[in-house]
């Protein structure tokens, strides 16, 4: 993790049992343990409690693109013209007329288009073979 080779902990311990001496030295490294264990469980909660706020802002950036494509198919479905919408007719001066708005057609499936016709060769075209009597 930090770089730290097999070396380099040896020289750490020696320095320890020199240091702390042979009574003393297991508590210490038990001690040490304990607080490093701790470090790392407290270091892996904030890591999963950032992962969890990240995937639910992850989660909650979805949905809303989620709801704005829907509501732009709605908008194209609204906005695109299936047929020719009729005119209204003029209402009388003096009558007031409730406005009934129709449900928009279904749409209409494409047809595939007709083949166009091909050609006859003219009787003079000098690119085709001569034709037998």
């Amino acid at each position: 993790m930090f770089g730290i080779s097999f070396s380099e902990l040896l020289l750490v311990g020696l320095v320890a049992l020199l240091v702390l001496g042979p009574e003393r030295l297991p508590g210490a490294a038990r001690t040490a343990g304990l607080w490093i264990g701790r470090l790392k469980r407290s270091f892996n909660a904030i890591k999963q409690e950032v992962e969890r706020e990240i995937g639910a802002d992850e989660i909650r950036r979805q949905l809303h693109n989620e709801h704005i494509l829907s509501l732009e198919q709605e908008a194209r479905k609204i906005l695109t013209p299936v047929q020719e919408p009729a005119k209204p007719a003029e209402p009388a001066a003096n009558s007031i007329a409730p406005v009934v708005e129709t449900p928009p057609a279904p749409p209409t499936v494409p047809t595939e288009p007709a083949p166009a016709p091909v050609a006859a060769p003219a009787p003079h075209d000098p690119t085709l073979p001569p034709r037998a009597p």
